[in-house]
């Protein structure tokens, strides 16, 4: 890694943190400078500006969650208790969506930067339909942000209780066994 690539993934890092702990307008980047070691006109040389450093550090996340969660269409069950994990693993995501809900985004698309892995979702999803394996009465989209809510039951923006790595592995089990029959049953045609 480059000297410059290595200060990159620092600030990358620092602002990670500090997003996630303050949310967009909270966090500041004198923080996020110190934090990474780096000055502040190397943070706005790589990322412009606050705003678009919380949009670099929100799609490298995203793009972790994508790449360390890979979706099947035809085990809906089985991609929902990967993202429940992938939530216990790396937390950092819910945070960072959460904050982008409340600060930038309060309705329609969060994620609006991937289009080909959303349609390639929407279209194996549609398949399974076709083939009789998901209620084909159901939009592909629905299914697919359903199956991701109810993954998310017990992860940092849960209403109800926050998992963690710590809980039980019993209660992790349960949790998994319950969301695995919820969408096995929710979404059978």
């Amino acid at each position: 890694m480059t000297k410059g690539n290595a200060t990159r993934q620092r600030l990358l890092d620092a602002a990670t943190e500090e997003f996630a702990a303050h949310g967009i307008a909270g966090a500041r980047v004198d923080r996020v400078s110190a934090t990474a070691k780096a000055n502040k006109a190397q943070l706005y040389a790589y990322f412009g500006d606050k705003e678009r450093l919380f949009d670099a550090v929100f799609q490298h996340h995203a793009d972790d969650l994508v790449n360390a969660v890979p979706f099947t269409a035809d085990d809906l069950p089985g991609y929902a208790v990967g993202l429940y994990d992938s939530c216990l693993t790396r937390p950092i995501l819910v945070r960072l969506a959460t904050w982008a809900r409340l600060e930038r985004v309060p309705a329609g698309p969060l994620v609006t930067s991937m289009p080909e892995q959303t349609a390639h979702k929407l279209g194996a999803i549609a398949e399974q339909q076709r083939a009789g394996t998901i209620d084909p009465s159901l939009d592909p989209g629905d299914v697919l942000a359903m199956v991701s809510t109810l993954a998310l039951t017990w992860s940092p923006a849960s209403l109800f209780f926050t998992a963690t790595p710590g809980d039980a592995e019993a209660d992790h089990e349960r949790r998994r066994r319950a969301l695995a029959e919820t969408v096995r049953r929710a979404f059978r045609p």
